[in-house]
This record gives C-alpha cells, sequence and structure tokens, in this order.
C-alpha cells in the first residue's frame, strides 16, 4: 500500500509533523524537536508514538515541505492532504490535485484559503483554533496588568524596609478615618477596564486578544489593511480605525504584525510620536516591528508610559541592554506560545484530524 503524501506548509512548528510522520526524517531534525521540548516533554518519544497510535492511516507518510505557495503548488498533484498556514489555496492550485481529500488550515481564518473551491471538489476543508495563539494572546494581558499594576516592580515589596528601598517614604493612614488600601502610596497604577486597546492586525493572535480586551471592559480598535466584515467585527467586538486616530486614541497598543521588510520597523520615531502621550505598548510579536532607537527616545522622553517586549531584539539577549535601565519596560525570553504542549497538542489535533477526514 502507498505511503499517503501530505503537503506541509514549512515552518518552526509544522516540521514537528515530518517528525511524526515520515520516518525519512532526519536524527538531526528528531533530535532538535526532542531538545526543543525537553524542558516541558520528558518523553518526547513516547508522545510520538502515542500520536501515532491514534492516526495509524497516517503512519508511514511521505511529508513533504514547501517553503513558498509556488513549490507548494507544485508539490500537491499527488498529494492526499495539505496543511497550510499562510499560503494561498486557490481553485488552480485544486484542480491538478487530484487525490487530495483534506485541506488543513493551521489556524482559524480562511481568508487564503478558496473554501467554495474546496467544497466543489468535495476537499474537505479543517481549520484549528491554535493553543499557542492562545497562550500569545493570555501573555499579552499578562503583561498588560503587570504594567497597570506596576507589579515588576512591587512584588516582595511589602516591608516598610523594603517599601523604603524601592524608594518611597513610608507614611501611615489615620486608620480611625480613612482605609489602609495602598499604605505604600504608589502612584502611576492603571486599569484596564474603560480604556482603548489598539491593535494593529487582527489576524490570528490579534483576534484572540480583541476577545479578551472585551472581556475586561475595554473598547477595541483595530487597523490593518483590509477591514473585517461586518459580523466579524461584531463578534470580536472590535471597531475599524485608521492608523493615525488609533495611535492618537489607544491608551493600550498591540502591534500585531508578521515579521519580514515590510513590517520591519512599522512603529518608527514618526508613528511613535502621534502615539497618545503616556500610552503603554505590548509587543508580543516582532521585536523589530518598533524602531529601536525611536523606543528609546520616546520612553526617555515620556511620550511612551511603559512597554512590554516578548521576543526581545536579540536571542539571548544583553544584561547590559539600554532598555533594562527604564523603570517602566518589561522584558521576558519570548515565553508567549509557551508551554511547548501547546504546539504539540496543535500538531496532534491536526494529524488525528485529518486521518479521520481521509478514512
Amino acid at each position: 500500500m502507498a505511503r499517503p503524501v501530505l503537503v506541509v506548509e514549512d515552518d518552526p512548528i509544522t516540521r514537528l509533523i515530518e517528525v511524526l510522520l515520515d520516518p525519512r526524517c532526519s536524527t538531526e531534525r528528531q533530535a532538535a524537536f526532542a531538545d526543543f521540548v525537553a524542558h516541558d516533554v520528558r518523553d518526547f518519544a513516547g508522545w510520538c508514538t502515542h500520536v501515532r497510535e491514534r492516526a495509524p492511516r497516517l503512519y508511514p507518510a511521505e511529508v513533504r515541505l514547501p517553503t513558498t505557495a509556488e513549490e507548494m503548488s507544485a508539490q500537491i498533484g499527488d498529494a492526499d492532504a495539505l496543511v497550510v498556514e499562510s499560503f494561498a489555496v486557490t481553485a488552480s492550485d485544486l484542480a491538478h490535485a487530484a487525490r487530495l481529500k483534506a485541506v488543513q488550515k493551521f489556524g482559524v481564518t480562511l481568508r487564503n484559503v478558496d473554501a467554495a473551491a474546496c467544497a466543489a471538489k468535495g476537499i474537505k476543508l479543517l481549520t484549528l483554533r491554535r493553543r499557542s495563539n492562545i497562550a500569545t494572546a493570555e501573555h499579552a494581558f499578562a503583561l498588560m496588568l503587570m504594567l497597570a499594576r506596576r507589579m515588576h516592580e512591587l512584588t516582595g515589596v511589602i516591608s516598610v524596609e523594603r517599601l523604603e528601598a524601592a524608594g518611597y517614604r513610608y507614611k501611615p493612614f489615620d486608620r480611625r478615618h480613612a482605609p489602609n488600601g495602598n499604605w505604600g502610596r504608589v502612584a502611576g497604577l492603571r486599569t484596564l477596564y474603560g480604556h482603548t486597546l489598539g491593535i494593529i492586525g487582527l489576524g490570528e493572535i490579534g483576534r484572540e486578544i480583541a476577545l479578551r480586551a472585551v472581556a475586561f471592559g475595554m473598547r477595541v480598535l483595530y487597523y490593518q489593511r483590509t477591514r473585517l466584515t461586518a459580523t466579524e467585527e461584531t463578534t470580536l467586538g472590535a471597531c475599524y480605525s485608521d492608523l493615525e486616530a488609533l495611535l492618537a486614541e489607544s491608551d493600550w497598543l498591540i502591534p500585531q504584525l508578521p515579521a519580514g521588510p515590510e513590517t520591519r520597523h512599522f512603529l518608527n520615531a514618526s508613528r511613535l510620536a502621534k502615539l497618545k502621550r503616556g500610552a503603554c505598548i505590548v509587543n508580543v510579536a516582532r521585536a523589530d516591528i518598533i524602531e529601536r532607537a525611536a523606543l528609546i527616545a520616546a520612553l526617555a522622553s515620556g511620550q511612551l508610559g511603559g512597554l512590554a517586549l516578548d521576543p526581545q531584539y536579540e536571542a539571548p539577549g544583553r544584561s547590559d541592554d539600554e532598555l533594562l535601565r527604564f523603570h517602566n519596560v518589561i522584558l521576558v525570553p519570548h515565553l508567549a506560545g509557551s508551554p511547548r504542549w501547546n504546539a504539540l497538542n496543535d500538531c496532534e489535533d491536526v494529524i488525528v484530524g485529518l486521518a479521520n477526514a481521509m478514512a
């Protein structure tokens, strides 16, 4: 019996499908993934066996990893299944895919997949609400709340001695008349409720962020090249805005853009100057979306009220990074999509879903 053929858009995470299903996968790549997940997954080999047993129709398989949409189109002629994240899947692509039974979008938005063409050919179209995207959205809110409540500065500051070491002079309230909340007299605390969040880019992660912002009682503005439908805007609780108005009105800004030359330094000195003075930026996409020199200048001038950044401009970062000198900056070592089980469980769902669709 011929092995099933899977064409999978090449991505650092989707390469795991090759590790799981294709016996030809190099030992070097298998070892690299075992090392990648080792701090969360003690028995990676056992997990691989578990997934293969859940999808016996797909193991062993031939897994192809095209790096461009053109390569993908050239490789799907004899494919049984296709997995894409950003590559466009058109009617012309599907026209010469004689054996294709299923298309898996590695996400939930179908802007890049011709759903009608899939239906016309009887090809099952699958989506996945990715745990890694949900974790990234949660991480964005963890960082927002830390900045809003100054938790990164105040953790452990629970005694008079520690309070004064942190630069606050203790003076008790008159408890005969007044309550004792915030006895450290810490100024500059913020709330999320009632404030405006601007999201640049409502893709998979941007949408997860918008849903959570509404739950916090925030007003959500978004900007991107293509406006969503009215139904999508209502579902997400987000209002479209042009970029200048979004920058001027946002108390919190999340630039959720993909990596690439088009988005590098998207937030430059000119755009940061248009941001509402004192607003905070939380960036859980790519550091170089923000021009570094302009970012440091905006923090130094007070134009920017705070920053949370994950991942960093360098990995690993430097202990003398100039951003570390600002009290209103949070830097963490690329934790947003973790733990590793998010990516592993996402890939397991993809494989099991495809196996069922091809039965």
